[in-house]
């Protein structure tokens, strides 16, 4: 007896063209994708992804910076099944709440350094910086300060897509004109790239350029205006990029002596990714005002994210117990998410993963510094599991190569054609493999990605592009 057809899986090449022609993906670029449509990912388990057709990859990528205990975890499935059949929904509005949420704004406050002891719970990572940057001029206001509410960031800052967290990240190729952006009230310093630093200048003197111009912007503006400013420990998207010595915590100083609220980005730092539960205090000497996190909080098994914020916060926003914090989201708490966070961080937790993170994530950074040897590759930068090699036309001047050579979006390419997987952004190539990747899978995504690299360099050559 023939199945149902509600049942009928579709082929591999009916999935494809029912994305084509129905599906707008994040960041989608029209041409290629009309052309070329997806990759249609069916299976994942661990570091590994297999497509439509049955091919395995070993997803360096990790889902985007965020599968970090793996894929295809049992319990995990679950604990969400177990929670969604008891309790699969209940708003967390005004005075209501569930279990796992309760139980895991404890977690998390535990987490937390210092005292942000106070959580938001948000839908992802754009939802809490959105959140967090509105909480800016609520926290002034109750401080009374009205006037006090504008934002710093930087420059290759990636906040998020929601209207106002977009605005406030600033990341080339994402400010197209057919989009608006709020510019009223965002001011953005250089980003803090020692790589780019100007050519003669010590990474010292580079970064006491950076902090005398945030100096300089808060003279220019008014302290009395400034309200918060805004960083991710090392810039993911924008190019992972990690500061200079010392910076961040200066940075940290200076918003310190001008009452200027300290927002940490950690939705990609946060949960081992770079060995610890967050980064700001433990690797960068920053106590920050609030926290943003998500991605790795339940390793994408489902959506969540979350604002932890301070107990002075909450104290001055709650001094005369009349205010409303009017924000929030129907899925705020949703209990199977929760529940999905707390299984997440009980995992890490029972299997080290934080220091299993910093063991490997060193190894990784030894094999891919060799990475740097080759023509086309000007840096290998980034911590732990979180890396990017840049290329460029010529070493010496660190020249890009032009747009039309397409290098890095070739390298990904060639690599997933030997079966891994890596990020291409610009002129890089971007890894953030999750936490529980072997020292033999780093092994095979050197090996491929330099097999990739030389690929591409020696077609680059041919085609007539001069390499330093």
């Amino acid at each position: 007896m023939t199945a149902p057809m509600a049942l009928a899986r579709p082929s591999p090449n009916a999935l494809w063209e029912m994305d084509r022609r129905h599906s707008l993906h994040p960041w989608t670029n029209f041409g290629p994708f009309e052309r070329e449509g997806s990759l249609v990912i069916s299976r994942g388990e661990g570091c590994y992804l297999w497509d439509a057709e049955g091919r395995q990859y070993l997803d360096a990528v990790g889902g985007l910076w965020c599968t970090n205990i793996g894929l295809g975890r049992k319990e995990m499935a679950q604990a969400i099944a177990e929670q969604a059949e008891r309790l699969a929904f209940s708003n967390t509005f005004v005075d209501v709440t569930n279990d796992p949420s309760a139980r895991l704004a404890l977690r998390l406050a535990e987490l937390a350094p210092g005292d942000l002891n106070r959580v938001m719970f948000t839908t992802g990572g754009s939802t809490a910086v959105d959140t967090a940057v509105r909480t800016v001029a609520y926290y002034q206001t109750c401080m009374g300060r009205p006037e006090k509410t504008d934002i710093v960031a930087r420059d290759y800052s990636y906040h998020g897509s929601t209207y106002l967290a977009q605005s406030v990240g600033k990341r080339p190729g994402d400010r197209v004109p057919e989009f608006r952006y709020k510019e009223e009230g965002i001011h953005h310093l250089s980003v803090p790239n020692p790589y780019r630093r100007p050519e003669g200048m010590s990474e010292a003197a580079f970064c006491d350029a950076l902090v005398a111009e945030f100096e300089a912007l808060i003279a220019r503006v008014g302290a009395d205006r400034i309200g918060g400013f805004i960083a991710e420990p090392i810039q993911a998207s924008g190019g992972v990029i990690v500061p200079p010595e010392g910076y961040l915590r200066r940075i940290w100083e200076v918003c310190q002596r001008h009452d200027i609220l300290f927002i940490a980005d950690e939705v990609v730092t946060s949960f081992g990714r770079l060995g610890h539960w967050f980064a700001s205090w433990d690797l960068f000497g920053v106590q920050p005002d609030m926290i943003c996190t998500a991605k790795g909080l339940t390793s994408g098994y489902v959506p969540l994210g979350a604002l932890i914020l301070s107990d002075r916060m909450w104290e001055a926003m709650a001094a005369d117990g009349s205010r409303w914090f009017t924000a929030g989201f129907t899925y705020s708490g949703h209990p199977v998410s929760c529940a999905a966070g707390l299984k997440n961080i009980d995992i890490m937790e029972r299997e080290g993963l934080l220091a299993h993170a910093d063991r490997v994530g060193g190894y990784f950074e030894a094999r891919m510094a060799a990475l740097a040897d080759l023509p086309l590759i000007g840096d290998v930068r980034g911590r732990r599991l979180m890396l990017c090699v840049e290329s460029v036309a010529d070493k010496a001047t660190k020249a890009v190569l032009p747009d039309e050579a397409n290098e890095s979006k070739r390298i990904s390419n060639a690599a997933e054609a030997m079966g891994l997987l890596v990020r291409p952004m610009g002129h890089l190539n971007v890894m953030s493999p999750p936490l529980v990747i072997t020292e033999a899978q780093v092994d095979f995504i050197a090996e491929t990605l330099e097999r990739a690299i030389v690929q591409v360099t020696d077609e680059l050559v041919r085609e007539g592009f001069r390499l330093g």
